[in-house]
C-alpha cells in the first residue's frame, strides 16, 4: 500500500509499514476529519450504553480510539475506560486527559488484551484495514477473548451497499487552508480513498483502503469464531438495519 510524500526518507521505504500506521499518525489525518459530527457520536454512545444496560463503573475498551474523544466522553458518563490505538502519536495526545478511570495505551487490535472488559467498542469503521483476511478473523477472536463472561462487543462499520450507492468519485475538501483532493472507488473487494494535497511546502499522497465487508461476511467470520451475533442496527439511533438504505452496519455480539 503506497503512502508517499516527496521526502526520500519517507516511511514508505520501510517494508513493514502499513498505510494506516503512517496516515493515522500524521497531523493531516486529523485536520481532514476534524469536522466529524461528534454530537452524533455522543448520542450513539448514550444509546449504546443504555441499550446494553451497562452497570455503573463498567470497564469499557474503546478499540482504535484515535485521540480518545469518545473514550473521554464514555469516561464522563462514569465508566472505567481504556482507549487503545496503534497510533503512538494519537495515544500520546489522548494521554493528557488520562485519570484513574481513563487510561490509554498503544495496542494492536489483533492481539488479545491482558485484562477483560464488560464492553468493547470498535467505532466508526475501524475494522477491515488489514491486507490479510486472516487478520480480520484474528481481530474478532481477540475482541471476543478480551470480554468478560457477561461482556458485549460492538463493531460499528460502514454499510457497503449504501456507501457504493452514494459514492462521490472525486471532490476537493478545503480544511485549514489545505485543499485535499479526494478520489474514491471500489477495486478488488476494497473501497479506496486516495488523498492528495500540498502542505508545509511538500506534496503528499495517501491511500485509505478498507475491505468492502458486508453483513454476510461478518456473519460467516463470527460463526467460524464461535461468536454470537445478538443485534444488528442501521444507524446511531439504533434503528433497524436495511441493506440498501441504512448508513451504518452496527453489530452487537458476545
Amino acid at each position: 500500500m503506497s503512502v508517499t510524500n516527496n521526502k526520500p526518507e519517507t516511511i514508505t521505504n520501510q517494508p513493514t509499514s502499513t498505510w494506516f500506521a503512517s496516515w493515522f499518525d500524521t497531523p493531516y489525518y486529523h485536520i481532514l476529519y476534524k469536522d466529524r459530527d461528534y454530537t452524533e457520536a455522543q448520542l450513539f454512545m448514550d444509546n449504546l450504553t443504555q441499550y446494553l444496560n451497562l452497570p455503573e463503573e463498567a470497564k469499557i475498551l474503546d478499540l482504535a480510539c484515535g485521540k480518545g474523544r469518545h473514550a473521554i466522553y464514555l469516561n464522563s458518563l462514569g465508566y472505567d475506560v481504556t482507549g487503545a490505538d496503534l497510533s503512538e502519536n494519537s495515544i500520546k495526545e489522548a494521554s493528557q486527559f488520562a485519570n484513574e478511570k481513563l487510561h490509554f495505551k498503544v495496542h494492536d487490535m489483533r492481539e488479545t488484551c491482558d485484562e477483560k472488559y464488560d464492553a468493547i467498542f470498535n467505532l466508526f469503521t475501524s475494522f477491515g484495514y488489514f491486507e490479510n483476511d486472516a487478520d480480520n478473523f484474528k481481530t474478532l477472536k481477540a475482541i471476543h477473548n478480551s470480554l468478560t463472561e457477561t461482556g458485549f462487543a460492538c463493531i460499528d462499520f460502514m454499510n457497503v451497499d449504501y456507501v457504493l450507492e452514494n459514492l462521490v468519485p472525486e471532490e476537493i475538501k478545503t480544511v485549514e487552508g489545505i485543499n485535499f483532493h479526494l478520489k474514491r472507488y471500489l477495486k478488488d473487494g476494497h473501497i479506496f480513498k486516495e488523498i492528495t494535497f500540498e502542505a508545509d511546502g511538500q506534496n503528499f499522497h495517501f491511500t485509505e483502503k478498507v475491505q468492502a465487508l458486508r453483513l454476510e461476511d461478518f456473519e460467516q467470520m463470527m460463526e467460524e469464531a464461535g461468536i454470537y451475533l445478538l443485534d444488528i442496527f442501521g444507524d446511531y439511533k439504533l434503528r433497524k438495519f436495511y441493506k440498501n438504505q441504512s448508513e451504518r452496519l452496527i453489530m452487537l455480539f458476545k
